[in-house]
């Protein structure tokens, strides 16, 4: 049986920061990742905020700058905020971020499924390349995404999620804003247009148990960009995927494993950003599992406090916020401007009015 100090399930930009971390600390790390390739296909709009910089120049994945945000509200009143940072290419992304951890001597290995684990005696199976292997480990990291398999492991809750698709197309136009549409027509989310140098994602989020057709409505959204002159007809990939919106999982550490990212409910419940905490908590994670295989129990404890103190205030606003638009979905406020004004980040009221 192989054994190792830690074990990362997952290698996207948490997987693949709290594997370089953990090897950074000197520990003995072995990550896997279920997929073929390392972030494909890619499932997100490919914004990150400015702090992620640094990682998109290391990685080469930098795309193109973003300078603000425009937002459409039901009744077409646009709100142009300062909004700063960038589209990357995330398969470039991440498959930079897990470079640099086999760099640090993390061992890597895709085609990887997660089958059992047990946490108590730091035990579990994998299925690599259609062969079982059994590898033991002192601390593991669960970075795999919303669905996680480490967490229906160990009995715990499927965190709520909405849903996204989303199609590239070519863009008329070069823009440096990303848009986004507020709308009754999009129960639980939104719509967007992210700029990607000549081209443009162009999708939307919605709640499947208010709207489980999320097809037509995009179809539409697409046909009113194509309508108003800012895209083509042409639809040149698609994609789609699930983003939590339950705020931070309880718990965020069982036994020997600590979550991270999206498997963490990092992702924020309105925007649906989730790349930048999931970076952080990567790292953050990494070396708090290093420390916990290390003989520090106490370490998986203060990284929990940590991602509550850092995360918790504003993940609790955003849920509540979600609460809020949760009442008026399916009803004639859905097509007014103020209730929409209260739940999205670029107005006043989303942070200052009270529920």
């Amino acid at each position: 049986m192989p054994s190792v100090d830690v074990l990362v399930v997952g290698l996207g930009p948490a997987g693949a920061r709290a594997a370089a971390a953990a090897a950074a600390r000197g520990a003995q790390v072995l990550a896997v990742e279920r997929r073929h390739r390392i972030g494909v296909p890619v499932q997100c709009a490919e914004f990150v905020p400015l702090p992620m910089g640094r990682y998109a120049r290391e990685t080469g994945a930098w795309v193109q700058a973003i300078e603000h945000m425009t937002t459409v509200l039901p009744s077409g009143a646009t709100r142009v905020s300062d909004f700063p940072g960038m589209i990357i290419d995330r398969a470039a992304f991440d498959q930079g971020l897990a470079a640099q951890a086999r760099q640090r001597g993390a061992i890597l290995w895709t085609r990887s499924a997660l089958l059992d684990l047990d946490p108590r005696a730091g035990r579990a199976r994998i299925q690599r390349s259609g062969e079982i292997q059994s590898v033991a480990f002192g601390a593991l990291v669960a970075a795999d995404g919303p669905a996680s398999t480490v967490a229906a492991r160990l009995g715990l809750p499927p965190l709520p999620c909405v849903h996204t698709r989303q199609y590239t197309v070519p863009l008329i136009q070069g823009r440096t804003d990303t848009l986004v549409r507020l709308s009754p027509a999009f129960p639980g989310g939104y719509g967007w247009l992210f700029p990607r140098g000549g081209q443009a994602h162009l999708g939307l989020g919605m709640d499947k148990s208010r709207a489980r057709d999320l097809k037509a409505p995009l179809e539409a959204w697409h046909r009113q960009l194509v309508n108003e002159g800012l895209v083509e007809a042409r639809i040149l990939a698609r994609t789609g995927g699930a983003i939590p919106v339950g705020g931070l999982r309880d718990p965020l550490c069982h036994e020997r494993v600590l979550f991270a990212g999206d498997a963490a409910g990092l992702t924020h419940p309105i925007t649906g950003g989730g790349i930048a905490p999931a970076v952080l908590s990567g790292e953050a994670a990494g070396t708090a599992a290093a420390d916990r295989a290390g003989g520090d129990p106490a370490a998986a404890e203060a990284y929990a406090e940590d991602l509550q103190d850092t995360y918790g205030p504003g993940l609790v606003r955003a849920v509540a916020r979600r609460r809020e638009l949760g009442r008026i979905w399916g009803t004639p406020r859905a097509g007014e401007d103020a209730p929409h004004r209260r739940g999205w980040i670029a107005f006043d009221e989303y942070f200052t009015a009270t529920a």
